[in-house]
């Protein structure tokens, strides 16, 4: 006992405490101590001692509220940065297809027969009394009806499954036109059955005839009201089978806007009272009728496609490359004796007599020679492939090729979605196919400009729509989509929040004011309660290379240069995130804006970030066809690299599906 009061006397000496004094100060101690572990407890860590460093950083703490503050903000950011890298925009997706509805139409309100009223005629100085012996004297002609108001009562209790808009037209055009037009003398015209075989001919443009069927009315031993009945019921299902079929030829049979978000395109309007009225005068229904189908080239280029291949009988010679062969130069494979043997059957003739040599020395070989390389790198040319020599899944794609019955299918599936897009796509234009990686400019009197392109990943795919272009932009400035801040450069703020600053971005307000990417609160950004804009500065870095066209459209798509120009040189070429990558852009601002490609080049090398108006109106339509005319006017067949052909079958099936039902 006496020992411990000496060493708390030493203590007491060496603090220069008095002994109260130096009693509260233990007691304070002890309840920092309690405190600051009853306060590390409520924060979930596990204690089991808490030393008096703890307790005067804790006392520091309570009594200094500048740096608590501080604290609290660096927590609180911190929360931010995590809660925003939880935060991701989603990209565009496939929805759920849902067919056109078919409802049943009443024609009830045409079974009201409309005859004109009788009133007297008006005579220069003949009075009433006159008029009216007049009229005692010569009786009033009956009234004579119509063979279609004789029939009409029989419209009462009739309805039609069919279109909404096939419907409504059908009532609009015979409350205007109440006549027959496919029945004359109790039967069917001439001119109906040349319609009925226009419509059972459907199928050469890749419609279904079974959508247009109307039997021929039986009326045998049928008289009065029930003969009514049937001839007017073949007058209306006949009239309504037209009317949809050319719905069907002008607009299509899907609208592609269900099938996903990908696809932005209106779908076009058709007056169906005045095809009907237009149909009725025509001397040759059959002409008339095919005339609601497209009319320009590559829509008759492909029906004369469809023709040829469904005339064909499937090969049964047809070579087979085993999956999965990989060969290279040098190497062996008993794969050899067909990769040669599907070259000599479908390569050109002007390939085949390069190499006739070759060709002709060739006897069932496995290895794969220099001459043999050498035949393959011309095929690979001539198919549009890298011409690299290596026989992988692309080369042996274009070497066995693929049925007939795909192509029958890719070639229906491009003439269902050439009705998606104007008729006429204008003289100067823009065609990019994003199956083929292929954009080409057109214009009277000048030949095609053809190139490479990116386009978007798969997770990123590019749109399906069609716009003009407005802008060429030189040296330009990259403004990053909402969708790449939040998906892509969140993480990145996360561990760096100056990362924007050090990367070459400008970070703005949206009144245009500059701030630093550290000083943004980016979970505020990712939940859109506040709004910022970032743009990566011009230089060889960014991301859109030294010149972008533009066709301002909500989906923030365009066309542009890009430094990573090995990419043209693979054969798929999905890369992107959503805009168009051009392996020539010079050459494509220069067709667009009407000047050379060394003006573009001059207008670069300035080096100033500018902008010029693009005069004329040149579409651009950024589309999908995994079957199109080529520059030589053949069809070539491309890879369905979104599935969005499979996604077009099952949009049409559902389609037969409903209207199967609607039939029966």
């Amino acid at each position: 006992m006496r020992a411990r009061n000496k060493r708390d006397f030493g203590r007491e000496r060496d603090t220069g405490l008095t002994l109260p004094e130096r009693r509260r100060g233990t007691v304070f101690g002890q309840s920092l101590k309690v405190a600051l572990t009853a306060s590390v407890l409520a924060t979930g860590f596990s204690v089991t001692t808490v030393d008096t460093a703890s307790a005067q950083n804790f006392f520091q703490r309570l009594f200094n509220p500048e740096q608590q503050r501080r604290a609290q903000e660096q927590q609180r950011q911190e929360q931010l940065r995590q809660q925003a890298t939880r935060v991701k925009v989603s990209a565009p997706r496939y929805l759920n297809y849902t067919a056109d509805a078919w409802k049943k139409v009443s024609l009830a309100e045409l079974s009201e027969k409309k005859t004109a009223e009788v009133q007297p005629s008006e005579t220069d100085g003949t009075d009433l009394e006159t008029q009216s012996a007049q009229t005692d004297a010569q009786p009033v002609a009956p009234l004579v009806l119509t063979a279609f108001d004789e029939a009409r009562p029989a419209l009462k209790d009739m309805t039609l499954t069919t279109l909404p808009e096939v419907g409504e037209a059908l009532i609009a055009y015979y409350r205007e036109h109440p006549d027959f037009v496919w029945i004359e003398d109790g039967k069917a015209t001439v001119k109906a059955a040349e319609l009925r075989r226009a419509l059972a001919d459907a199928a050469q443009f890749a419609l279904n005839p079974a959508d247009y069927f109307v039997a021929l009315p039986a009326t045998a031993g049928l008289e009065g009201e029930a003969r009514d009945a049937a001839l007017m019921r073949f007058e209306m299902e006949l009239s309504a089978a037209a009317l949809t079929y050319v719905l069907d030829a002008t607009r299509g049979r899907v609208d592609p806007n269900r099938i996903s978000q990908y696809h932005d395109l209106p779908r076009h309007e058709v007056d169906l009272v005045a095809a009907l009225e237009i149909l009725n005068g025509s001397g040759n229904v059959g002409a008339n009728l095919a005339s609601h189908q497209p009319q320009n080239a590559h829509f008759k280029a492909l029906k004369e496609e469809l023709a040829r291949l469904r005339a064909e009988d499937e090969e049964a010679d047809q070579i087979v490359i085993a999956p999965g062969t990989f060969l290279k130069a040098g190497k062996s494979s008993p794969e050899m004796k067909n990769i040669v043997a599907a070259i000599a059957k479908i390569a050109s003739e002007e390939l085949k007599t390069t190499h006739a040599e070759t060709l002709a020395a060739y006897v069932d070989g496995e290895v794969y020679t220099p001459e043999l390389v050498a035949l393959v790198k011309s095929f690979q040319k001539e198919a549009k492939l890298t011409p690299d020599g290596i026989v992988g899944k692309n080369t042996i794609k274009a070497m066995v090729g693929e049925t007939n019955a795909a192509k029958i299918a890719k070639v229906e599936l491009a003439m269902e979605r050439s009705r998606w897009i104007p008729e006429e796509l204008g003289e100067r234009k823009v065609f990019i196919n994003q199956a083929a990686f292929t954009a080409t400019y057109s214009a009277p009197g000048e030949d095609p400009l053809q190139m490479r392109v990116v386009v978007g990943k798969k997770s990123n795919q590019t749109n399906f729509f069609y716009d003009k272009i407005e802008i060429v932009e030189y040296n330009p400035y990259w403004g990053v989509p909402y969708s790449i801040i939040v998906n892509e450069m969140l993480p990145k703020l996360a561990q760096d929040p100056s990362y924007l600053d050090r990367a070459g971005y400008e970070v703005s307000t949206p009144g245009g004011r500059k701030v630093s990417s550290a000083s943004v609160n980016w979970y505020a950004v990712a939940s859109k309660q506040q709004s910022i804009n970032v743009r990566q500065y011009p230089g060889r870095s960014n991301a859109l290379g030294e010149v972008k066209i533009l066709f301002p459209n909500k989906h923030h798509i365009y066309m542009h240069d890009t430094p990573a120009k090995s990419l043209f040189k693979k054969d798929v070429r999905a890369f992107s995130h959503g805009c168009v990558r051009l392996h020539d852009p010079k050459a494509m601002a220069a067709a667009v804006l009407g000047k050379s490609k060394d003006y573009v080049t001059s207008r670069i090398a300035a080096g100033q970030n500018e902008q010029e108006k693009v005069t004329g109106d040149i579409p651009v339509y950024v589309s999908y066809f995994t079957a199109w005319p080529d520059l030589d006017g053949s069809i070539a067949f491309y890879s369905d690299i979104y599935d969005r052909d499979r996604h077009l079958l099952k949009a049409l099936e559902k389609t037969e599906t409903l209207r199967a039902k609607a039939r029966s």
